[in-house]
């Protein structure tokens, strides 16, 4: 059910409990049970009112909050979801109910450090568009970085060759990394697209070329973009917003 898109393993496991899965007609209600390639699979009305009651979270982490659970005494982001933290601007409709933040997680990490658009979601077939293993979604970063003692103008000083490598040719954990766009906002500032999220994986690209980052802000995943969103606010992702 998770590879044909349907729903998560988790919300399959679920809606299997419940007795909201057919198969050929018959309702299976045993985890673990197989099916066939020529079988079609069916789910309730019930399983599809379940996962359209499914909220996803746009939030702008600052720095200081962790995107998971609580580590090292800092405070997870989704403390931040509360229906007084709720950007006036939000356009949707959607009432703020405590059960939104029931297996609401975060769909694609930002570190400590670093903030920007930071996505929550019960829906499983987000995360794994977000995060499966074979997601090819765009994330999009400005990052600020400084060159040796240069804190200013540093795209002038930094080697053309070694911008070419931030693109392409670098391996992280003993694996290549995905060809990347990177390029200068300003002299300060580096413009990063990624398809791929490794743990810190943007700061530490910057250190094997002998950059160091000392700011780095998410602003876009997919089609959907920070925006205006106000730092430590967050709003519903809309009907028609898709990732």
């Amino acid at each position: 059910m998770s590879e044909l898109g349907l729903c998560s393993r988790r919300e399959a496991d679920e809606w299997i409990e419940n007795g909201w899965v057919r198969v050929d007609g018959e309702r299976i209600d045993t985890l673990g049970s197989r099916v066939r390639p020529d079988q079609q699979i069916e789910v309730t009305r019930d399983a599809q009112a379940a996962q359209s009651r499914q909220v996803t979270i746009l939030l702008h982490k600052p720095v200081g909050y962790v995107s998971g659970q609580a580590e090292d005494g800092y405070e997870p982001a989704v403390t931040l979801i509360t229906a007084a933290n709720r950007w006036e601007g939000d356009r949707a409709t959607t009432r703020f109910l405590p059960g939104h933040l029931r297996t609401l997680a975060p769909a694609g990490r930002l570190d400590i450090d670093s903030t920007g658009l930071l996505v929550l979601t019960q829906d499983g077939r987000i995360a794994k568009q977000l995060i499966g293993e074979h997601s090819s979604v765009e994330k999009e970063y400005l990052v600020r970085v400084t060159y040796g003692e240069r804190a200013t103008e540093v795209a002038e000083h930094f080697p053309a060759e070694q911008l070419a490598l931030l693109r392409f040719g670098l391996s992280l954990d003993g694996a290549a990394l995905k060809a990347a766009k990177v390029s200068w906002q300003n002299g300060e500032q580096l413009r990063f697209v990624l398809r791929e999220g490794k743990k810190r994986q943007i700061r530490r690209m910057c250190e094997l070329v002998g950059l160091q980052v000392v700011g780095l802000k998410r602003v876009r995943m997919g089609s959907v973009a920070l925006g205006a969103l106000p730092q430590g606010k967050w709003r519903y992702l809309l009907p028609d917003e898709s990732f």
